[in-house]
C-alpha cells in the first residue's frame, strides 16, 4: 500500500513539474512569431541595435538600458525590468504600457503568440548564445 501511495505521490509530483513547462511556450513557433520584430530588432550572435535596440539577455534587462541605441525618455525612465508578465503586457500594447516609447508596431493580440514569443527571446543570453 505504502509502495503504490508513493507511486501516486511520485506520478502527480511529476505531471506537476511538467505542467508549468508546457504551459512556457514554444521557443520553436516563437521564432516564426519574432519575423513580424525582426523589421526593427535583431537576436543572436552578431546582432546590432536597428531601428529598435537588439533584443539579446532581455530576461531580466532594464528597459532603455542597451549599449549605443538611443531611447526615448519614457523608455529610459520607465522603471521596467523585462521579466514575463512585464513583457506580456508590454507587448500586446507598447505605447500603452509605455506612453510615449516610439516604437511604432501596434502589439500582439494572440496569448500564444506572445507566450512563445517569450519563449523565443529568452532563449538568449546577453552575448548572442543561446542557453
Amino acid at each position: 500500500m505504502k509502495k503504490i501511495a508513493a507511486m501516486t505521490f511520485a506520478l502527480g509530483l511529476a505531471a506537476f513539474a511538467a505542467g508549468p513547462a508546457a504551459a512556457a511556450g514554444d521557443a520553436a513557433a516563437g521564432e516564426k512569431v519574432f519575423a513580424k520584430c525582426k523589421i526593427c530588432h535583431q537576436i543572436g550572435e552578431g546582432a546590432k541595435n536597428a531601428v529598435g535596440p537588439q533584443l539579446n539577455g532581455i530576461v531580466g534587462r532594464k528597459s532603455g538600458t542597451v549599449e549605443g541605441y538611443s531611447y526615448t525618455d519614457a523608455n529610459k525612465n520607465s522603471g521596467l525590468t523585462w521579466d514575463e508578465a512585464t513583457y506580456k503586457e508590454y507587448i500586446k500594447n507598447p505605447k500603452a504600457k509605455i506612453p510615449g516609447t516610439k516604437m511604432v508596431f501596434a502589439g500582439l493580440t494572440s496569448e500564444a503568440d506572445i507566450e512563445n514569443l517569450w519563449a523565443f527571446l529568452g532563449q538568449f543570453g546577453a552575448d548572442g548564445k543561446k542557453k
